[in-house]
């Protein structure tokens, strides 16, 4: 990554209810509301909320870990109960689960001791994302012209 501590991703509109994310390296991913009557399999804002939880906390403890052994298993799912109240839409009782292995050997044994430390510090310090959500951080929505 750049010095530079501007994030920026363009999401544009496909068609009804699908969308386009494209960042500022060119990579992309789409996204709908999830509720097409065709069975669409795309992530939902809601969902990709979730997976960007999940991966920022994985790729921190996955740096931590897979320095000492290779896992043989390694998964984080990410869940929470979405609400709509006096304080409108938003997700409750956010969780982090992770499911990690590793073989025998005394890498993996150092790698297993320092999974839980590995956690707590990308909960408590390391992970953007999550860390952005616990904090609460205004946004900002404006219109331009097009």
């Amino acid at each position: 990554m750049t010095d530079n501590p501007l994030r920026t991703v363009t999401v544009e509109r496909t068609s009804t209810g699908h969308f386009t994310a494209t960042n500022t390296r060119g990579g992309t991913i789409s996204f709908g509301t999830g509720s097409g009557a065709d069975g669409d399999t795309e992530f939902t804002p809601v969902e990709l909320l979730l997976a960007a939880i999940g991966g920022c906390t994985a790729v921190d403890v996955d740096i931590a870990t897979s320095r000492h052994a290779e896992p043989s298993e390694f998964s984080v799912t990410v869940a929470g109960n979405k609400v709509s109240d006096d304080l409108g839409n938003r997700l409750t009782d956010l969780t982090v689960t992770f499911s990690v292995a590793f073989p025998e050997g005394e890498g993996a044994d150092r790698a297993r001791a320092i999974l839980p430390r590995a956690v707590k510090t990308s909960h408590d310090r390391l992970c953007t994302v999550s860390r952005t959500v616990e904090i609460g951080t205004p946004v900002t929505a404006t219109v331009e012209e097009a």
